[in-house]
């Protein structure tokens, strides 16, 4: 059996050590086949860094490494080019000193690796210089890799003046490149951000971005063929419906795929758990929803424009748009909007949507423990339709958000505040959530439906005292219909909450059996 390559970025290692590597050598070919400039966006863990290590190996033409995949006799392998690789995805660039330095530290390395002589001192016109020399020298044009560019930014996005001196080291150091053209074969840039091209791109406007490209879709992670081949003797292990349902799920305008760090950890533990999402902290992502009294449920089916999507700015961040570059919303499907096309988002998959929600609670909570046995008292009461227990238990859980809480945040006046938190309990104890559930008379708030029974649940907020207008709202407009020919047993919850007690002040509930 082979080795699973968890956290190896090297494709030299990967093809000489027996790991597993799902080939996607063919995909060079194609870069080479449309174009010379791309840039591509995928969220953190996604195989990018691996992908760049394989252009930088096919382009100094080491083809050995390649036996057995599709690009060894699909290359012209007698030519090899100087390959300038750079990355800026280890440790944390909190300063543009730092930046600096660490770009000087790698045109150096480079020059020492093919004996080229450097004599300018600013980092935009070193890397001009070595771009010339190298083409000088071996009479090829220059391979440009830069991995991870615009993490020196995101480091620091909360501090906007750091991020922002960064951001103006990347954009006059890769301004370089529009010049350097004729000495240039093929520059490839990936990021977990598409900044606008007015930003950090104004100097470099010709990429092609292909991140939303369907050509491109399947460039980094692994499609369901992939695990059903090349992992065929560690799949048999899991049942399939399961996986998909975890890890599968993120699209990008193709066919689906999964994160490749959760497969190869699920493999490796035998045991489901939110691998990616463990690697990274969304504390700041968390405090953008916040900030902007963002409605939870709305990430079930979020619209945006390729505006939206696509230009990402210092000090100008929407919400849906760092949720689908950092991997926590994904593409479902597209719209037509007169002449423009809008995409549909939602979670990728189990794993994001539970662990998202989970985080949010725990941002709210002064502890942990608090959330935990709240999930569970849920996930016990609906179960078997104690909808008593699930009323104590949710009146419970708002009584222990401590008031500093409320008054650092002002959020009580914010109506979407609490039924984030009613959804975000649910999806955090892995409950089958539907939020904004359409029927032919409106949507249901939110729909629940677990172990054979179906909650529709409506939330309203009030000033201060009851209206018990909630429940009345799902009888009207008769939302059980949609289910009744499904399911035999079904619960109407209307909740209201009072702005000024920060809390439930009305409960009420009905069972309709059909």
């Amino acid at each position: 059996m082979k080795k699973l390559p968890i956290g190896i970025q090297s494709f030299k290692e990967i093809r000489t050590e027996n790991y597993y590597y799902v080939d996607k050598t063919h995909f060079v070919e194609r870069l080479v086949g449309v174009g010379k400039y791309f840039f591509l966006s995928r969220p953190r863990r996604f195989g990018k860094s691996l992908f760049l290590d394989t252009l930088k190996e096919a382009f100094s033409g080491n083809r050995e490494l390649f036996k057995g995949l599709y690009l060894y006799d699909n290359w012209d392998w007698d030519r090899k080019y100087p390959v300038i690789k750079i990355s800026f995805g280890s440790g944390v660039i909190n300063n543009a000193d730092k930046l600096i330095k660490i770009i000087n530290s790698y045109l150096d390395k480079i020059s020492r690796d093919y004996d080229i002589s450097l004599t300018e001192d600013i980092i935009s016109l070193k890397f001009k210089e070595l771009i010339e020399n190298l083409a000088a020298k071996y009479d090829e044009k220059v391979v440009v890799l830069v991995d991870e560019y615009d993490k020196p930014i995101l480091d620091r996005i909360d501090d906007i003046e750091v991020a922002k001196e960064n951001r103006e080291i990347l954009k006059d150091f890769e301004s370089v490149l529009k010049d350097a053209d004729p000495y240039l074969k093929i520059v490839f840039l990936t990021g977990v951000s598409r900044f606008s091209k007015v930003s950090i791109f104004s100097g470099l406007n010709q990429l092609n971005d292909i991140t939303l490209d369907e050509r491109f879709a399947t460039i980094c992670g692994y499609t369901q063929s992939d695990l059903e081949s090349v992992f065929a003797d560690r799949i048999k292990d899991f049942d399939r419906k399961e996986v998909k349902e975890w890890y599968n799920g993120y699209s990008w305008l193709g066919e689906k795929v999964y994160n490749p760090f959760d497969i190869l950890l699920l493999f490796d533990k035998k045991s489901f758990r939110p691998y990616w999402f463990e690697t990274g902290t969304p504390t700041f992502l968390i405090k953008l929803l916040l900030d902007n009294k963002f409605y939870l449920p709305k990430l079930e089916s979020l619209r945006a424009s390729d505006e939206i999507l696509s230009n990402l700015d210092v000090g100008f961040i929407r919400p849906e748009n760092i949720l689908f570059q950092t991997g926590y919303l994904t593409i479902k499907g597209t719209v037509s909007s007169g002449f423009k096309t809008k995409y549909v988002l939602s979670y990728p998959n189990l794993e994001v949507k539970m662990s998202l929600n989970n985080f949010f609670l725990i941002d709210v909570l002064s502890t942990l423990d608090i959330k935990e046995d709240t999930e569970t008292v849920l996930e016990e009461a609906l179960r078997v339709g104690d909808i008593e227990k699930l009323k104590k238990s949710l009146v419970s859980f708002f009584s222990s958000i401590s008031h500093d809480w409320y008054r650092k945040n002002d959020l009580e006046e914010y109506e979407g505040f609490y039924a984030s938190v009613v959804y975000a309990l649910f999806n955090g104890a892995g409950l089958y959530t539907i939020a904004e559930d359409v029927t032919n008379r409106g949507k249901i708030d939110v729909t629940i439906i677990h172990n054979g029974k179906v909650y529709i649940i409506e939330f309203k907020v009030v000033d201060e005292d009851a209206e018990n207008k909630a429940l009345k709202q799902i009888k009207e407009k008769r939302y059980f219909e949609k289910y009744e020919n499904r399911y035999s047993d079904i619960y109407l919850i209307g909740i209201e909450f009072s702005k000024k007690n920060r809390n439930i002040v009305s409960f009420e509930w009905e069972n309709v059996e059909t």
